[in-house]
């Protein structure tokens, strides 16, 4: 049986050409660990692209028997395709061909997380990944933990930690509402964003960091973020341009998932400050749509190619 179901979305922003084809077959292809149908982004019109100022290029619903696969909550490309981390600890690589086939994949766990305050084997709690960033440069991989609001950085083969910080301006951060998004924007600081800490005048708590926030010895600028109302941040990236493309998520029993992806600038950031974006999409049902809580934006062609994945919470 199949444990998990976990949608990707490849979106272009501001464009008009098609950068992959999502392909048109209705069954699953090869015998990977992970596995991948295209979807379109509306059912019940097949042909529509088009959502705000993005174009949709291509969706997967993505598979696997091993019940380690599933929640997906941070996501980078690396050297050989994707490399995404779950909320509990698993590391999953996966490239998928131009065809929209996945050529290759694997299933781990991170090497080493946060471990239980009383000692014993680490729960999902311990190990709840929510963001994933890694160093185009060096291959270094930077993991947000929200239930130990604490940052590790791991080696370019994601097999050993490296640094790891319990970060003091995030210690008061919700277990279920902290470190939530995090990037390194291309002058090297990196932002993190709280899910629901308190920031000044009723904004999301945000730090940005001069150094690397895995060092014990980073000390933080702190602002807000204040999202669309009824919404939480999920996840963040910046776009070629240096401003910031961040997810935010609302959930009701009643209405569904509904994602609004906006867009904000970092330009004279000062101390408890806010920023607020600006809306470009909004994808609501009867859209595809998932609790999409990891981004990440791959440039080609001079454009900005903007990937999205869900997290299903292990929940079949």
């Amino acid at each position: 049986m199949l444990r998990s179901f976990l949608a990707l979305f490849v979106l272009l922003f501001t464009g008009s050409i098609v950068l992959l084809d999502p392909g048109r077959s209705e069954e699953a292809f090869g015998d990977q660990a992970i596995r991948a149908v295209a979807i379109p982004l509306d059912v019940a019109h097949p042909g529509a692209d088009r959502i705000g100022s993005l174009r949709y290029l291509g969706g997967w619903v993505l598979s696997s028997d091993d019940p380690e696969f599933g929640g997906i909550s941070g996501l980078a490309i690396g050297p050989d395709g994707f490399v995404a981390i779950s909320d509990a600890g698993g590391v999953f690589r996966f490239e998928l061909g131009a065809d929209g086939r996945i050529v290759s994949a694997s299933i781990a766990t991170v090497p080493d997380g946060p471990e239980p305050e009383n000692g014993g084997a680490p729960e999902k709690v311990d190990r709840d990944a929510e963001a994933l960033f890694r160093d185009g440069e060096t291959g270094q991989y930077w993991v947000a933990y929200e239930g130990n609001n604490m940052i590790w950085r791991y080696d370019a083969n994601f097999n050993a930690a490296e640094s790891s910080n319990a970060v003091a301006a995030m210690q008061d951060w919700p277990d279920n509402g902290g470190a939530e998004a995090m990037l390194r924007l291309a002058d090297g600081r990196f932002v993190v964003f709280s899910e629901a800490g308190n920031g000044p005048r009723g904004s999301r708590e945000a730090l940005l960091f001069a150094a690397d926030p895995s060092e014990a010895d980073s000390q933080p600028l702190r602002f807000g973020y204040r999202p669309p109302g009824g919404y939480r941040i999920t996840d963040a990236a910046e776009l070629p341009d240096g401003r910031l493309i961040i997810l935010n998520r609302r959930f009701s029993l009643v209405e569904g998932v509904s994602v609004i992806v906006t867009i904000a600038s970092l330009d004279g950031l000062a101390e408890d400050a806010i920023i607020e974006g600006r809306s470009i999409a909004r994808l609501d049902p009867p859209l595809t749509i998932d609790n999409m809580e990891a981004v990440v934006v791959a440039e080609e062609n001079g454009r900005a190619v903007i990937w999205m994945a869900s997290d299903d919470n292990f929940n079949p």
